[in-house]
């Protein structure tokens, strides 16, 4: 059976509650019920699904169970996150007042806009508006 849906995406945070901070404050996403790990954390969730789990850099332990930097813990190129947004200015002035930087981009054919932010480690955040 193939997958269904991608459920979420986990970061590694030096700065957890900045981070935190960015996906709620700036990009609208809510903070709920996370499970009693061993280490600290947020869940930030959009439309009741917890899709973005951020996890402390420096606590112990990862999805495979190992020491951040031991075998097996590199989880190699990731390169952004992508979100679907609806009201394109209202998202760039945001970013602007946020002081954030962020690049535009008219995808070919001009059926889509996009807004490409890091968030404070360094994840790109795509934000597509149809």
């Amino acid at each position: 059976m193939p997958v269904l849906v991608l459920e979420h995406v986990t970061i590694r945070c030096a700065q957890r509650q900045r981070t935190r901070d960015f996906y709620v404050e700036l990009l609208g996403l809510t903070e709920g019920e996370r499970p009693d790990f061993p280490f600290r954390g947020h869940w930030l969730y959009l439309g009741g699904i917890p899709v973005i789990h951020l996890v402390e850099a420096a606590d112990k332990g990862s999805a495979w169970g190992g020491e951040p930097g031991s075998a097996g813990s590199d989880t190699g190129p990731f390169d952004h996150v992508a979100f679907q947004g609806d009201d394109f200015e209202a998202m760039r002035a945001r970013l602007t007042d946020a002081g954030m930087s962020f690049r535009e981009r008219v995808v070919p054919g001009g059926k889509l806009k996009q807004l490409f932010v890091p968030d404070p480690e360094g994840v790109l955040v795509e934000i597509n508006f149809r």
